[in-house]
């Protein structure tokens, strides 16, 4: 498949990746030729209950100074996302907090893992995830803002099949195309395809799967294993045994063909760049960066 136009999607960078205190990251993301950034809210100086109204002006100044924009915050509160019926109130409750904190620092996404959709809707843990995930997506139309659900943990056509389900489309989805080649093996393209309705943001990641692998035992599920563990889906993708995350271009997802998809179905969205793993970060994002301006 191949590239109708050039792309004109805006380039972004998760803030994270560059590991560097924000206010760091944020100028090193405009240096590094950015339109805008994607930034944890979970935990530290940028969770919400920590950002007072007068911070949260100051720093969506400094972003404004820079020049840049947020494409999205992620609100990913680990675990076992939204299968866990006990937990599910505070989550519910943190999520709409990242939700207002978005709106205020200018954006109307948030991204995040809600948990692997079981295969059976009758299932009393996809029920439990439809439940949470329609109070948030109600809740996120009422901000004019969408909670991005990243693809990855299950087939594309599972995801639609839940997002279908819901009352709204306030669960949205922010495409992850590496997290699709390295764990379920799914066509990325197609998955663009698939989810068109319902794309939001998108992450332009790499990777490659060695061997297939049982999707819990990267991203947990209630009753097994320990629920989303960062440092370990870190490990398991340096480690390379299964799946390895790799710079831009030299994985397996087929960019021309997962760009032409998002052309075909008119995203004008932002593509933004995270890199997890790697020892030199600042050199991989600055590579991404040229590697995307060759389809601009």
């Amino acid at each position: 498949m191949k590239l109708e136009q050039k792309l004109s999607n805006k380039i972004g960078i998760i803030v994270d990746s560059l590991r560097m205190p924000i206010r760091e990251g944020l100028k090193t993301a405009k240096e590094l030729g950015a339109d805008g950034v994607q930034i944890y809210a979970v935990k530290g100086e940028m969770s919400p209950e920590n950002l007072s109204s007068s911070a949260r002006k100051d720093l969506k100044n400094y972003i404004d100074s820079l020049g840049l924009e947020i494409s999205a915050l992620c609100g990913d509160l680990g675990g076992h996302g939204f299968q866990d019926a006990q937990l599910n109130p505070e989550k519910i409750e943190k999520s709409k907090r990242i939700l207002d904190l978005a709106v205020e620092l200018g954006t109307n996404i948030v991204t995040t893992h809600i948990g692997i959709i079981p295969d059976e809707p009758s299932d009393p843990i996809y029920e439990e995830m439809q439940k949470a995930c329609d109070e948030l997506g109600i809740y996120a139309k009422s901000l004019n803002a969408y909670f991005a659900i990243e693809t990855g943990p299950e087939p594309s056509a599972r995801l639609k099949s839940f997002l279908d389900s819901l009352s709204t489309n306030g669960v949205s989805v922010n495409f992850d195309p590496a997290n699709m080649v390295m764990v379920t093996g799914d066509d990325p393209a197609q998955g663009v395809k698939l989810l068109k309705d319902y794309i939001v943001h998108t992450h332009v990641k790499d990777g490659v799967r060695y061997r297939e692998v049982d999707p819990r035992d990267v991203y947990g599920a209630l009753g097994y294993g320990s629920g989303v563990d960062h440092e370990k889906i870190a490990q398991m993708v340096t480690a390379g045994e299964y799946f390895k995350e790799l710079p831009l271009g030299q994985g397996k997802v087929d960019f021309p063909a997962y760009f032409a998809a998002l052309q075909e179905i008119g995203y004008e969205g932002y593509l933004t760049i995270e890199r997890e793993v790697g020892t030199n970060p600042l050199q991989d994002i600055s590579d991404a960066i040229k590697f995307i301006k060759t389809y601009k």
